[in-house]
Parts: structure tokens; C-alpha cells; sequence
């Protein structure tokens, strides 16, 4: 098969969860293991950092990729899901895994392929652990899919575990609640492992404390460690970086962060932790590689959507921020922006309850309802009559794209876009 034909089969051939949803979600770890067995067991051919939590951990994951990239080591870098290409899921040194490459591992395996029938996701991580192997890297960061628990990337020994916001999302896989949530993502705890909490939220302390003392890992509340202020507003100014002040128990610096969200101030206190907590294990990151990988997350791992700002007049920022804590953020910060009309190009998917993130939103905005080009996809035309329920206004262009340009056509130079709801309607957005 050629790369095309290759894609195809796994696209169509298993099950993915982005596009379909609950019917390709697998509550074990059996398809996993049984394919690193037959794989040699890659995992164990290399060092890697564990990246759970709700919101935040694609950010950290860059982040923790992009300084040990700046500090010089062979870097492989496994996040999910993509925006526009398969190959944005592995990189090493932040260049996409090669078309051949992926080509190859499908030839090889095929057949077992068929014969255990993994899911998309199963298959995908296998495929990440195999080239990360193959092209020995000194690293890698392992982005937690769903949960932790029962995640397939739980099958690796990591040198360091972070988990990252815990937030209602996937409900209906991890619980109701917060600490069901939590539980779920403090799976990736290991025996003896040192785990970071970036952000430090009251209600699940107890849960990951408890989880630490079974596993007799040595836990670090990253708040408790490091006071990360951000001391320049350059929401406006989209040139320039976001700049914080950093304190920890003996270090203060400034550090600009190439990620211009205000959520990342919840990220930055776990990834300088983090950094830290793998100096103690030997690792030179270096105070320059810290500040030059932070600055430069973007161009060094091919980090997309996260408030990233397409155009400045009519200034035009999208975001992939998706669930109740995500939007809120989002929400929060569009308010410090200075504009004549807000317009929200919007689009979700059907199998999680909106109502809470509809709730949200701001009323006096402009919406545009869309859908994203996947099975999942919310009709627009049910996500505007759910949103007129709430007092959200606005019409049905059903294409990304086409609700895009609607916006771009009638909106004024002083008046802003922003456009999200969804990682798949920010994946469909053609200059991204």
C-alpha cells in the first residue's frame, strides 16, 4: 500500500474515537500490551515523561518536548489528537513521523493488525513506541490519550509523571465527578515514579496524595513550589510573547512563553517543576534551554490552536479549548480584548452535554454556527436551536470554512474572531 492506501486502512479499518466516539473507546489494556509484545516491546527501548489531566497536558508535553529539544537531546514528542495531518502525532526533534515510516510499520504488522483488530488509537500508540525506538531517542513525551488509567500510553515506565487541570470531560468513560475524574488520571502513578501537580485544586488532593502513598511515589504539588505571575499583558500585540515572572523556593527569572493563552498560567508551574524534577535525575536543562524552549514552543514542536492568532485586523484568534473549564478560560480572557463585535465561530461534537459550556458563552456575541467534517460532528443546525435556548444568537453555515469567510467578509477591522468549540473546527480552518 502506498501512504494514501495506508491511511485508508487506518482510518477505516479501526475503530478511531475522534470520529466515531464511544464505539472505538477500549476500557483495557490487553490489545496494548499484546501489540508491544509483538512489537519487541519499544517502550522499554527508551526514557519518557507521562502527560496526564483534562486541560493542559498538550501544552505541557510541547512545552517539556521543546526544552529538551533546546537542550540539545534526540526528542520524541506523542500527543493526540491531530489537527491536519496523522504524522503530527510523533515527531522527534519536532519533524512529523515520515510518510514511509508509517507506511513501513503498517506492512510489517499488518497482518497481526488484522488479527487483533486494535483500535485506531491502540495502534497509533504502538506505532509512536516503535519509531521512537527505532530512531533512539535520549526522551520521549507521552501524552495521555483519555484518562490515564486504562489509557493505552499506560504501559510505559516513565522517569517522571506530570498531571496537568482536572475538568469534567469524557464523562460518560472517567465518572461525574471530580474525584472519579482524578482517580482515573492518577492511573499513571507508577511504583517509585516522582509525579508533579501542576495545578493544585482542593477537592482531589486527597486523591492523588492517597494514589502517591500506594504507589510510595514521591508527589509535588507545583503551586506549593514555584509563583508564576504574568507580568505583561501582549494579548494585543501579536508579535510579542507572553512574559511571566517565575519564583521558586531559591530562583526568581523571567521567561517568555511562546503559548499566549492566560490558562497556561495553570501549565507553567508543572512544566518548570517538572524541568526541574529531571535536573535532580541527572538531565542538563539548563536555565538558556528552559527559556529558549518555552519561548519557542511553537516553532520548535509544531504546536497549533492554542489561542493562536491567524490575522490582527479584523484580529482573529482560534482556540481548542472544548470543554467547561477550556471555554471559560477562553471566555475570560476574549473580555480583556477592546473591539466593536465579538463574532464566535462555533462548532461541537454530539456526544458530550453543552449546556453548561453554552452558558458560558458570551450573549452579545455574533455566532456563526458550523460543523466539523467527522461523524461526531454536532449538526449545526441542532447546536443553534440547543444555543438560542441560552440567548445565543446567530446563523447556520454548516462548513467550517465557509462560516470562516462569512465572518472574515462582514466582520470590521476593529472587531474580533474568534473561532473554536471544537479541536475539529479549529483543525478545518485553511491557514492554521
Amino acid at each position: 500500500m502506498n501512504y494514501q492506501e495506508t491511511l485508508d486502512y487506518l482510518f477505516n479499518a479501526l475503530p478511531m474515537f475522534q470520529r466515531v466516539g464511544a464505539s472505538a473507546y477500549k476500557a483495557d489494556l490487553t490489545n496494548t500490551i499484546a501489540l508491544c509484545t509483538h512489537l519487541g516491546n519499544p517502550q522499554k527501548q527508551f526514557k519518557s515523561i507521562h502527560v496526564a489531566g483534562t486541560n493542559g497536558k498538550g501544552s505541557t508535553s510541547h512545552s517539556l518536548a521543546s526544552v529538551f529539544q533546546a537542550a540539545s537531546y534526540k526528542t520524541g514528542l506523542y500527543t493526540s489528537p491531530h489537527l491536519k495531518s496523522f504524522t503530527e502525532r510523533i515527531r522527534v526533534n519536532g519533524e512529523e513521523i515520515n510518510k514511509d515510516d508509517v507506511v513501513e510499520f503498517v506492512a510489517i504488522h499488518k497482518d497481526f493488525l488484522d488479527q487483533l483488530q486494535p483500535s485506531f488509537f491502540e495502534m497509533t500508540v504502538g506505532l509512536a513506541f516503535w519509531y521512537f525506538a527505532k530512531e533512539a531517542v535520549d526522551i520521549a513525551i507521552i501524552e495521555v490519550g483519555m484518562g490515564g488509567r486504562l489509557d493505552s500510553t499506560n504501559v510505559i515506565s516513565p522517569e517522571l509523571c506530570v498531571i496537568t487541570n482536572i475538568g469534567f470531560d469524557h464523562t460518560q468513560f472517567l465518572g461525574d465527578t471530580l474525584p472519579l475524574i482524578a482517580g482515573e488520571k492518577a492511573g499513571v502513578i507508577k511504583q517509585g515514579v516522582p509525579v508533579v501537580i501542576s495545578h493544585t485544586q482542593q477537592e482531589i488532593q486527597s486523591v492523588f496524595l492517597q494514589k502517591a502513598v500506594d504507589m510510595q511515589a514521591n508527589l509535588v504539588f507545583a503551586e506549593q513550589q514555584w509563583e508564576v505571575t504574568r507580568i505583561q499583558n501582549s494579548d494585543q500585540e501579536a508579535s510579542q510573547l507572553a512574559k511571566y515572572q517565575a519564583k521558586g523556593r531559591s530562583d526568581a527569572f523571567e521567561l517568555e512563553f511562546g503559548l499566549r493563552g492566560d490558562y497556561q498560567r495553570y501549565n507553567l508551574p508543572g512544566i518548570l517543576e517538572a524541568v526541574q524534577q529531571m535536573r535532580k535525575q541527572g538531565w542538563n536543562l539548563t536555565k538558556e534551554a528552559l527559556q529558549l524552549g518555552l519561548a519557542n514552543v511553537s516553532e520548535q514542536t509544531g504546536l497549533k490552536g492554542r489561542w493562536q492568532i491567524l490575522q490582527t485586523q479584523p484580529l482573529t484568534i482560534a482556540d481548542t479549548g472544548h470543554n467547561e473549564a477550556g471555554i471559560l478560560e477562553v471566555v475570560n480572557q476574549l473580555k480583556k480584548y477592546h473591539y466593536n463585535q465579538l463574532w464566535m465561530v462555533i462548532g461541537m461534537v454530539n456526544d458530550k452535554d453543552i449546556s453548561k459550556v453554552l452558558d458560558l458563552l458570551p450573549k452579545d456575541a455574533t455566532y456563526i454556527f458550523c460543523q466539523a467534517s467527522i461523524p461526531r460532528a454536532m449538526d449545526a443546525d441542532i447546536l443553534a436551536s440547543k444555543a438560542l435556548e441560552k440567548g445565543l444568537m446567530g446563523q447556520v453555515i454548516p462548513k467550517v470554512a465557509d462560516a470562516i469567510e462569512f465572518a472574515r467578509k462582514n466582520a470590521g477591522a476593529d472587531d474580533l474572531i474568534f473561532i473554536g468549540g471544537s479541536t475539529f473546527v479549529v483543525a478545518e480552518i485553511e491557514d492554521l
